[in-house]
């Protein structure tokens, strides 16, 4: 295989590396490098000169590598380990309301649902093993389903799920094509792309409601086409949609972190969208005319203050670079967020921090609020907000996967000289502390950052039933 990133990892070449010498930037290459798009001809040309290799040759295996790559997260090396369908290890309790989740992941999402005590998640699919294993763990009341969604029949997973009262998920953007019109689409079609993967579930199990997770990107994806394109296929598939994109820091997470949501009946109510309880000063990444949902306090002085990063993080304690800690910090006062946090937890987990190089580190301690406040050619390459310290004052930026890097994005702690560290990165996100992850550091830090914070999902569904 001659693909972009199969032949850069036989040279021997870190990705930077690679982007700096082409003249393009590290996340242009990544995006290639998944096939989720060819790069330009005049791009190729000067990668297959740096890669020792033909252009032509390039071209075609590079075609062929997008052609067949894994659609969701992640690159193609990450197939399933396996065909599997895990059974749930308890039962539903009756008179819950059931919840299917598509392209779960961790399934921080449909987490949030459990939490308002009226849902129950029973069943979930995704197509990569440490993801569906946290899932597994945490929803024991749910049967995971571990394959892509392309190979699993309509009958297999309305059993599996129970028949669910609603459909939730995130497909992953990659790939998303021109929506041919729905009556066309057929049950596994090759051709679907994962989008319409989810139409077709929620045409064919006709739950009740289905809520749609996103990046705001959608808004313009495709030349602003995608998302009314996608909206068709509901609309023919017999329900009544509304779209809003919500910012998780006016619901009191530490956090301003935006996600565009779809939510379609099939009774043709209207959704009451729920309204913000804090106010942040963001500025939206989805543009002026976006439908939003945001509060003014000078007209509302119900609402309180975002919650910041250092009321989410300061009961855990200091480390240095390589160190880590299994205890709660008992010389501070718990926040009301950090008590929600912890709930009943007696052991800290996931506090250990990234081992830095010695000049990772002289970076840090020179790191301000953005990469133009280090010394004039300390770093070579990165982007604005890269090396970069957060605000103790203020939500976190929105979290990467790959928060425990301070190269790749603004993950400074505040106020000591390292990276967050997966529990810092687990509370930013609204996670439990009980909350359990599966996999390799590496792949959890993943989960934590691709994730839809519990707490969106959980307003979501609170005033779901409010609705019901």
């Amino acid at each position: 295989m001659t693909d972009l990133r199969s032949r850069r990892l036989a040279l021997g070449k870190p990705q930077s590396d690679l982007a700096e010498e082409v003249g393009v930037r590290p996340t242009d290459l990544r995006k290639w490098e998944r096939g989720l798009e060819l790069p330009p001809h005049d791009i190729l040309r000067k990668l297959a000169k740096a890669l020792s290799c033909s252009f032509d040759v390039l071209e075609r295996e590079q075609r062929v590598f997008m052609d067949e790559a894994t659609p969701g997260e992640g690159y193609r090396t990450e197939h399933v380990n396996g065909d599997a369908l895990i059974p749930r290890e308890v039962q539903p309790a009756a008179g819950m309301l059931r919840v299917l989740d598509l392209f779960c992941g961790s399934g921080g999402f449909s987490y949030g649902f459990e939490l308002t005590k009226r849902f129950v998640v029973t069943g979930g699919l995704d197509l990569l093993t440490d993801r569906a294993e946290t899932f597994r763990t945490n929803h024991p009341t749910a049967t995971t389903i571990l394959r892509d969604i392309r190979n699993v029949g309509m009958s297999e997973l309305g059993d599996a799920a129970l028949n669910p009262d609603i459909v939730i998920g995130g497909p992953p953007c990659q790939g998303f094509s021109s929506i041919r019109p729905f009556r066309a689409l057929t049950e596994g079609d090759k051709r679907n792309n994962l989008f319409e993967h989810f139409a077709l579930v929620v045409a064919g199990l006709r739950p009740k409601w289905f809520v749609l997770e996103n990046v705001v990107g959608l808004l313009t994806h495709g030349g602003s086409n995608a998302l009314p394109q996608l909206l068709t296929a509901f609309t023919a598939a017999g329900y009544k949609t509304e779209y809003r994109v919500l910012n998780a820091a006016s619901y009191g997470l530490p956090q301003n972190r935006e996600r565009l949501i779809v939510v379609g009946s099939r009774e043709g109510q209207k959704f009451e969208w729920p309204k913000p309880t804090h106010y942040t000063n963001h500025r939206s990444m989805a543009g002026r005319s976006a439908p939003k949902v945001y509060v003014d306090p000078l007209f509302n002085p119900q609402v309180q203050p975002a919650v910041t990063i250092m009321e989410a993080i300061h009961d855990l304690p200091p480390l240095q670079s390589g160190e880590e800690s299994s205890a709660y910090r008992a010389d501070v006062e718990p926040t009301p967020y950090e008590w929600r946090m912890r709930g009943d937890e007696k052991r800290l987990t996931l506090h250990d921090a990234t081992r830095h190089s010695p000049r990772m580190l002289a970076i840090i301690r020179k790191a301000g609020r953005n990469r133009a406040a280090l010394p004039r050619g300390m770093t070579s390459s990165g982007f604005s907000s890269s090396y970069s310290r957060l605000r103790p004052d203020e939500p976190s930026v929105t979290l990467t996967v790959n928060f425990v890097h301070p190269a790749s994005n603004k993950c400074i702690h505040p106020f000591q000289d390292r990276a967050l560290t997966p529990r810092e990165g687990a509370r930013l996100q609204g996670f439990p502390d009980r909350f359990v992850f599966a996999g390799t550091r590496s792949q959890l830090v993943k989960q934590i950052g691709n994730a839809v914070p519990p707490i969106l999902g959980q307003l979501i569904a609170e005033a779901l039933a409010e609705q019901w």
